[in-house]
């Protein structure tokens, strides 16, 4: 999407609102301003802490109940990494 915008008194630039809200932004939220080539404007990410934390405790469940028994002398010898990069394809 290009949008032609001006700029008013005081440099202030005014996103329309189908920008902000497909960009996610609302009142009082910061933006990164990136000069290159161009001048490129991009949302600062927010972070939710309380929603990381669950997605730890998540994880963390899920480990405790994998099996991590050691292998026993010789129980691995029949399996190759290789073949199991080959089974997932390039990335």
């Amino acid at each position: 999407m290009t949008l032609k915008l001006r700029v008013g008194k005081k440099g202030v630039v005014i996103l329309p609102k189908a920008v902000r809200e497909s960009a996610g932004i609302e009142e009082g939220d910061n933006v990164i301003v990136e000069l290159g080539d161009g001048i490129t404007l991009r949302p600062e990410r927010k972070l939710d802490l309380e929603r990381l934390r669950a997605a730890f405790r998540e994880h963390d469940v899920r480990l405790t109940r994998l099996d991590t028994r050691e292998p026993a002398p010789g129980e691995l010898a029949n399996f190759y990494l290789e073949e199991e990069f080959e089974e997932c394809g390039p990335s």
